[in-house]
């Protein structure tokens, strides 16, 4: 091997957002020697970014079920959720959400003292009967509370975090097994392996890949693209959430839990038009479907503004003493990035890329489970994923609004569990390192030392986020998407030729900007090439050659692999773990 410095752990995880560190409190409590490698300081993961709330079925303000909130998230992924996760998750969340008020997640409250639950977009009652109240929520904060409670959990508990590290590359064995990661120290340019006896990806979505996202700059697959080099399939990279309310022209956020708390949508004539489509939950349908209607109004010429391109998000109805008490930084969002006081006039909004349904493929266990022979779901060894760079598949088609904190701690915590599991029982030493460990991650940044007379990296990321954002936008058609699997390919050469100009070591962003481009490049030809070939319109998939859900020939995942750039795909998991299979039927609001 290379001469590069070696550490050695009992568990490497790769991400400090709430899956992570939900899953280092585990492994740490328990004992192991465990390190948490992140790009930005924990407490800037961007879990913090997570404003409406995380679903439970408490039933602290109305009745609730868990079982009617497995039938709303199998429902809200068009069917192409993975009901035995499912099951787990919803079942789980009610004591997952206990367990962070014991750690001391400052929830905001009721008058009996128990935790404050607002409605959400899909999330329903008695099998879609009536809106139900299941997002716990702190303000509009909720990410950020939770995000911080888990952190000083980790403090707590002696987790060793590696911070303004960059993970390269999966580290696999002969076998095929994960034995660690090598990666990047920021401060001094050094490369490292990082030995260990299993390792868990919690690296985030790839949102961008669009030009127009929610995400932070950090959000660039990291976890996706080592997969995808190492040989790892994607998992129903087709599919992307777009949140109905990002703020038009700057695409920040604006919570979901503002239509909860009682704001509605108006076109540009006045009308609330969500009331036309979805006559029983009106603007708390889910995501997908409030999305398709908003671009609707807009290209039928009903849009608001100068440019009549977007929509209005009117709460000024609810008075300011709720807007400052449970929307305090949707206030300040909208002043800030919209230029308007939301307790005087409407915040303009426009559907905008937010969430990433596919990912790495996992079971509920947290393992990464990919095809070997005539066998569908085998287990690589020592490797775990979580949070939204995994597919459990618990949101399918489409994710419903605070089922992502939920997916966070509950498959954080399963995947710590796992961890614990394999390392006492199948992997008690370290298996050896190969000799060549470290090589490809340096070749590769040896590629960027040495690059004369190529690309920009800014030029080349540029025209993969237009690409995305023009062929696998909210809607689609076989013409455009065909167009974008030839460009995106023609983006993905100009990505193997990228330069820098910066040669130093110490604090070189321009080399991380670089390595980040490498992933994101993974996601977006994996994402173009699912889309283009899923012939139907299913969740956020929606296709105009396609119109209906084809619940005969597609009601299956597809897997993206990367070394032949070829599709193959695996059946959806239809039975649940105890309760009755939820058979597929039309989905109305």
């Amino acid at each position: 091997m290379a001469n590069v410095a070696k550490r050695q752990f009992d568990a490497v995880i790769v991400g400090a957002g709430g899956a992570g560190m939900r899953a280092a409190l585990q492994l740490s409590e328990a004992g192991l020697k465990t390190a948490v490698l992140s790009k930005v300081f924990p407490t800037r993961s961007h879990t913090v970014a997570a404003q409406g709330g995380i679903s439970a079925s408490l039933g602290n303000v109305q009745e609730d079920k868990w079982e009617w909130h497995m039938y709303d998230t199998v429902k809200g992924s068009d069917w192409l959720g993975d009901q035995d996760a499912i099951e787990f998750m919803c079942k789980t969340a009610p004591e997952a959400v206990i367990e962070l008020e014991h750690f001391g997640m400052p929830f905001d409250r009721v008058e009996s003292g128990r935790i404050y639950q607002r409605p959400f977009g899909g999330h329903t009652a008695n099998f879609g009967e009536k809106p139900v109240q299941r997002a716990c929520a702190a303000a509009d904060r909720t990410g950020h509370a939770l995000l911080h409670t888990l952190y000083q959990r980790n403090v707590r508990a002696n987790t060793q975090f590696f911070v303004e590290w960059m993970a390269l590359d999966l580290i696999r064995d002969a076998d095929g097994d994960v034995v660690g990661v090598t990666a990047l120290e920021m401060e001094t340019g050094e490369v490292y392996v990082l030995h260990a006896k299993a390792v868990l990806f919690a690296t985030g979505g790839a949102g961008r890949i669009y030009a127009a996202s929610t995400n932070a700059f950090i959000n660039t697959g990291d976890g996706l693209g080592m997969c995808a080099r190492a040989g790892i399939p994607l998992e129903d990279m087709e599919f992307w959430q777009f949140h109905p309310t990002g703020v038009a022209g700057a695409g920040v956020l604006i919570t979901e839990g503002v239509r909860g708390e009682g704001g509605i949508l108006l076109n540009g004539n006045g009308e609330r038009f969500m009331e036309r489509y979805a006559p029983t939950l009106k603007d708390l349908a889910p995501r997908d479907f409030v999305s398709r209607c908003m671009a609707l109004e807009v290209l039928e010429g009903r849009g608001a503004g100068k440019n009549k391109d977007h929509v209005l998000l009117k709460l000024d109805h609810l008075g300011p003493e709720v807007i400052n008490h449970r929307l305090p930084s949707i206030r300040e969002i909208a002043i800030k990035f919209a230029g308007v006081d939301p307790i005087k006039e409407p915040i303009p909004v426009i559907p905008t890329t937010h969430y990433q349904m596919g990912g790495i493929p996992t079971n509920y266990l947290g393992e990464v489970m990919v095809p070997k022979g005539d066998n569908p779901e085998v287990r690589v060894n020592g490797f775990y994923a979580a949070g939204e760079c995994a597919c459990a598949s618990v949101h399918g088609a489409n994710r419903l609004g605070t089922n992502s904190l939920l997916d966070l701690v509950v498959f954080g915590k399963s995947a710590g569990d796992s961890m614990i599991d394999f390392i006492k029982r199948e992997r008690p030493v370290h298996k050896p390192l190969p000799e060549n460990a470290a090589d490809y991650s340096l070749s590769r940044i040896a590629r960027l030392e040495n690059q004369t007379g190529g690309e920009e990296v800014n030029d080349v990321r540029s025209a993969m986020q237009k690409t995305i954002q023009l062929r696998a936008g909210v809607f689609r058609n076989s013409e455009n998407m065909a167009l974008g699997v030839k460009e995106i390919a023609e983006v993905a050469e100009r990505a193997k030729r990228t330069q820098i100009k910066d040669k130093s070591k110490v604090w070189n962003t321009a080399r991380i900007e670089a390595l980040e481009l490498d992933n994101l490049i993974e996601a977006a030809v994996a994402t173009m090439i699912a889309a283009d070939a899923r012939k139907e319109s299913r969740g956020a998939h929606s296709h105009d050659d396609f119109q209906k859900r084809d619940d005969d020939n597609w009601m299956k995942h597809s897997l993206f692999f990367n070394h032949d750039r070829h599709l193959d795909y695996k059946p959806v998991h239809t039975k649940p773990l105890t309760v009755d299979y939820i058979p597929p039927k039309e989905r109305t609001f």
